[in-house]
């Protein structure tokens, strides 16, 4: 269960998923250096408005992809209050993928398929060449989205071209308790409905 992890902040402190119990969260794999790198102010509008209402962002720096995230956690947080006003919580840099995968990734990565569209297939076929030997779940590059319900379960994978905007429909209904639908197809060629 999502609540028996616990994982390193930025400043390398344990922290337990179970302090998250009751909340509505979004896990991303943030880069500070990555075309995506703009969807922090998305992330960032998001927790302005819900965080009072009980959602949460949870940011999982990786620079498994191009090396796009370079620096240290403290750097890195640097940046993101600097350029974006981030003031959600951050954490250590991890891998997502591979041997070295941070352990919640791995459990993740096993909860729900993904949603795509027709630009996130496009865009996965230009950067495949850098991302060759990746497994059927793996993350395919940085902002890939976990959203989670209040019962910590994964109810939701985005893509990493799904901006936060898209997704807020979906945190209010699971704030106010209300059951998303996400339909995806198992080989992805059209996304989800």
């Amino acid at each position: 269960m999502l609540y028996d992890f616990i994982v390193k902040d930025a400043e390398y402190k344990d922290i337990s998923l179970s302090d998250y119990k009751g909340k509505v969260l979004l896990i991303v794999n943030g880069a500070t250096g990555c075309g995506f790198t703009p969807q922090y102010d998305g992330l960032q509008n998001l927790y302005d408005k819900f965080q009072p209402e009980g959602f949460e962002i949870l940011d999982f720096p990786s620079n498994q992809f191009l090396g796009q995230a370079p620096g240290t956690n403290e750097e890195i947080v640097g940046f993101c209050k600097l350029s974006f006003g981030v003031a959600f919580k951050q954490f250590s840099k991890i891998d997502v993928n591979g041997e070295n995968q941070e352990p919640l990734y791995k459990y993740l990565k096993t909860q729900a398929e993904e949603y795509r569209n027709k630009e996130t297939v496009e865009f996965y076929e230009k950067v495949k060449q850098f991302t060759p030997d990746l497994e059927q779940n793996d993350i395919r590059w940085n902002f890939t989205k976990f959203l989670v319900d209040k019962g910590g379960n994964v109810v939701a994978r985005f893509a990493p071209n799904i901006t936060p905007e898209e997704i807020e429909q979906h945190i209010i209904k699971l704030l106010r308790n209300d059951e998303i639908e996400i339909i995806c197809h198992s080989d992805f060629s059209d996304g989800c409905i």
